[in-house]
């Protein structure tokens, strides 16, 4: 197949990309570079040759857009290209907005426009906001209520998929939402690593610490009503996360799930660690004792959150093949000794 990824010089779209070109298939990544890497692309070209190409730009532009798919003839979409901080959401919700919901428009325009009717879109867990107290795994039927403009973005391109799946156009869109929880770890090969400007992710700046970049971590809240204090969230590593997009993939293609179907799925362990958990765990991977700091909770923080991931399992067959956080934290360790500066 021939899939264009859109946000393919990012973390979680590289990866998707290295994967899909491991598997065999064409890949051409759509990236602004905004907060993609050259030194992403570069690594996706050195592995897929001929089979790669890379069309630099936003999707915002519909006419860059349509020009690259009327070239490249994609089989179906991979959507990652995204605003991603939820602080930076509440500061500036119009770029939010316009990236990720005009963005999608503009990008489902284009498909309409060349006749591509399968989409995986990177979606999250911030779509259900706050959790009502008491609620640990979250289902696909938890109420999805949003608390910041990042969440309420996924929401809103997540609810156009669904319309445009009922749309009477013909052929209909079918299109799977999957909703991510905390995502971990980098190609175990080394091809690829995770590298965030600004970092905001607890296990890389743990790592940063440990590679002396940093002098601590800090705790926002010891006093959550959790098993030791701090925060519990679930982990999964990136190469599962990529697993289930291939599993989601080749479902839009077979079925009930091959036309005018929107189908969301949440991707986790469905387990949770606590802070404190996930920074043991990375001391005993870099035999480094990772300072740590207390700091006054961040609003918003729900004390536990982690997937109910049993619809996934049981309609598409998924298991994490790397549940242990060690895992994942030894992968991307590796990567960021290899790569101290990161891409720069």
């Amino acid at each position: 197949m021939r899939i264009l990824v859109t946000g393919g010089a990012g973390f979680i779209g590289s990866h998707a990309a290295l994967r899909l070109l491991d598997e065999g298939h064409d890949v051409i990544v759509v990236d602004n570079l905004f907060r993609g890497h050259q030194g992403a692309i570069q690594s996706l070209a050195a592995c897929g040759g001929p089979r790669f190409r890379f069309a630099q730009g936003s999707i915002c532009d519909g006419e860059f857009l349509s020009d690259v798919f009327a070239r490249e003839r994609p089989d179906a979409v991979m959507h990652f290209a995204a605003l991603a901080y939820v602080g930076e959401s509440v500061e500036r919700p119009v770029d939010y907005y316009r990236t990720n919901v005009v963005g999608g428009i503009t990008l489902l325009r284009a498909m309409r426009g060349a006749n591509v009717r399968r989409i995986v879109f990177s979606s999250t867990c911030a779509t259900y906001g706050e959790p009502n107290p008491g609620t640990t795994g979250i289902a696909e039927s938890t109420a999805q209520a949003p608390v910041n403009p990042y969440g309420e973005t996924k929401l809103c391109f997540e609810r156009l998929l669904r319309a445009a799946c009922r749309s009477t156009e013909a052929p209909p869109l079918a299109a799977v939402a999957l909703r991510y929880f905390n995502v971990v770890g980098c190609d175990a090969k080394g091809r690829l690593g995770e590298d965030h400007r600004p970092e905001t992710h607890l296990v890389p700046i743990a790592l940063e610490v440990a590679l002396g970049k940093r002098s601590h971590v800090a705790l926002f809240g010891t006093d959550w009503p959790t098993a030791d204090g701090t925060c519990v969230r679930d982990y999964v590593h990136v190469e599962d996360l990529i697993e289930a997009h291939l599993l989601a993939l080749g479902a839009l293609g077979t079925g009930e799930f091959r036309s005018g179907k929107f189908l969301a799925w949440n991707v986790g362990t469905g387990r949770g660690h606590s802070v404190r958990e996930v920074l043991d765990a990375c001391r005993r991977v870099t035999g480094h004792p990772i300072p740590t700091k207390e700091a006054p909770r961040r609003a918003g923080d729900p004390p536990v959150l982690f997937a109910d991931a049993r619809a996934i399992e049981r309609d598409l067959g998924f298991h994490p093949k790397k549940p242990a956080l060690e895992t994942a934290i030894a992968d991307l360790w590796r990567w960021m000794q290899a790569h101290p500066r990161g891409y720069a």
